[in-house]
């Protein structure tokens, strides 16, 4: 089977799913610019080797993934394929290579990208967005504990279990929703949260450097994505729906990662 090859943009922090376990979203672009999710995949269960980073190029064993209707979504094509890392592209001249892949098509109307999302010929669920304006950024508190039947169902499955280490550690679970709140190009506000695996890592590095001290810990990560990622840099959104909400919920759209190279000052000579 041949292999797809893939520049990995998007990485979400790892949920709990009582049919596979842990796992994380995955997403980027084939070489032809066209966006492709990967998932159910056990991201921390791959060995070092498989474990990709953000802006590597992979080649993978993909077929579509049946069981979700978005044209975008394959999965692997069998719980141990392998995923072989064949690249890497850095941010030399601000971010110039990146750029040219990941900003073929950028939308700038929220509600245009959402009325595409509900068209069932283009169903769009992966998108790159430009906010014409970032008008705040906040964290708010959710549950701190997995679902417990969930995570018990998981165990009595041994869904957990690993053959070297003994008992895989479930990762920890986020007590904070990050959000946005932003205006698109026609002036419309929205709030949407970020499931970026990084905003997660962010996090949880603040609060062990603040000794536990959450509040902290929240305001070193809007320094990061507010102070500096929205005010100085030229920031995007890498937009992502989510299957069960995609055609219910008003807008179906979550952050799933951003992009963010410095802003050039055009026609500079000096």
């Amino acid at each position: 089977m041949a292999k797809t090859r893939v520049l990995i943009t998007v990485k979400t922090y790892p949920t709990l799913s009582a049919k596979y376990d842990e796992l994380v979203c995955t997403a980027g672009f084939r070489e032809d610019g066209t966006w492709i999710r990967i998932y159910p995949f056990p991201f921390r269960k791959k060995s070092y080797n498989e474990q990709y980073k953000k802006y590597d190029w992979i080649e993978i064993d993909l077929v579509k993934n049946d069981s979700d209707f978005r044209s975008e979504s394959y999965r692997p094509f069998s719980h141990d394929s392998k995923v072989e890392i064949v690249g890497h592209i850095n941010t030399d001249n601000n971010w110039a290579e990146r750029k040219a892949i990941c900003l073929r098509k950028v939308y700038c109307d929220l509600t245009e990208l959402i009325s595409e999302a509900k068209n069932k010929e283009t169903c769009t669920s992966l998108a790159v967005f430009k906010p014409s304006e970032i008008v705040d950024f906040t964290a708010e508190p959710v549950d701190r504990e997995w679902d417990k039947e969930k995570l018990a169902r998981l165990n009595q499955l041994n869904l957990f279990e690993t053959s070297k280490n003994g008992k895989f550690e479930v990762v920890q679970k986020l007590p904070y929703k990050f959000k946005f709140v932003f205006k698109d190009i026609r002036g419309v506000q929205s709030k949407m949260m970020i499931e970026d695996w990084e905003i997660g890592q962010l996090y949880w590095n603040c609060l062990s450097r603040h000794k536990g001290d959450e509040q902290k810990a929240i305001a070193d990560v809007r320094k990061k994505y507010f102070d500096d990622f929205a005010k100085t840099k030229n920031l995007h959104f890498f937009l992502g729906t989510t299957q069960a909400h995609h055609y219910v919920s008003r807008n179906p759209f979550i952050i799933i990662g951003t992009f963010h190279p410095k802003i050039e000052i055009q026609g500079k000579l000096f």
